[in-house]
């Protein structure tokens, strides 16, 4: 397995990575069959990479079924956070046992066939601001400005994926980057520095068109961004080097403390390590 050339320091956090495990079904609203990707084989990125901290995401493909999440959670032990997918009529003692578990966040997922509507956002938030959680937020980044009234007003923090997930990449001056960034500097939002290529049309190795706007926010708020893997890339094939993606950090941040924080303090804050 690759090795990075940036060296990861102590307490460095992968903040979304996605566990798949055979035992468990699928969701009826699955959209691809999953690859293998159980907690051993990450333990081995884990390695590689330097990384002592992680935040397991609910994938779409469970749906509501938190199960294997929760699973791989327990297997990471105390340097594991977790973000699930709730029904609207989970009990607050559901959540409430979810929290004993370790899960800071829900996740909304607006893409593919969502389980979770527009409708529900505020309502939710309100729900689980007591707990100090999140709300882990996918969508089409060039809806941004149309959303920005809704994401603002949220009871709670707000974590937006994979640079703002732009699926057809904009410039730096467009209107829905410069919302995003407004969002995000209003103190209770927070962006993913990830899976550029899911994005990106400029492609490997430097994927410059969504590396521009990683670099816009680093530089514009870099105690509000995190940076993940996304193991083991859904539905690319072949998969990117995982020593590539942290080595991105080199690009998107000029300086070692830069990249400090977002490696370790900005994720201990957010999931409270």
């Amino acid at each position: 397995m690759e090795t990075p050339t940036l060296q990861a320091p102590a307490g460095s956090c992968d903040c979304h990575i996605h566990v798949y495990d055979d035992r468990y079904a699928l969701a009826p609203t699955a959209t691809f069959k999953p690859p293998a990707a159980p907690v051993a084989a990450y333990r081995e990125v884990q390695a590689a990479l330097g990384l002592e901290r992680v935040v397991v995401v609910q994938p779409s493909a469970y749906g509501f079924d938190n199960r294997c999440t929760l699973d791989a959670m327990a297997g990471f032990g105390a340097a594991a956070r977790g973000v699930a997918v709730v029904p609207t009529d989970v009990s607050d003692e559901q959540l409430e046992r979810l929290h004993d578990q370790g899960v800071r966040g829900i996740r909304y997922l607006m893409l593919m066939k969502p389980v979770m509507g527009w409708d529900s956002l505020e309502t939710m938030a309100a729900r689980i601001a007591p707990l100090g959680w999140h709300i882990d937020l996918q969508f089409d980044g060039r809806e941004f400005a149309q959303r920005e009234a809704l994401l603002s007003r949220l009871p709670c923090d707000l974590v937006i994926d994979h640079n703002g997930k732009f699926l057809e990449p904009v410039g730096v001056d467009d209107p829905a980057f410069r919302s995003l960034l407004r969002l995000v500097g209003s103190g209770d939002v927070w962006v993913k520095l990830s899976a550029p290529y899911e994005t990106s049309k400029a492609g490997a190795p430097g994927y410059d068109d969504v590396s521009a706007l990683a670099r816009a926010l680093v530089k514009a708020h870099p105690a509000r961004c995190l940076w993940a893997s996304n193991w083991p890339h859904p539905n690319q094939d072949p998969a990117p080097s995982n020593a590539a993606m942290l080595d991105l950090l080199l690009r998107w941040a000029d300086d070692q403390a830069t990249r400090d924080s977002i490696l370790v303090s900005n994720p201990a804050l957010l999931y409270g390590f």
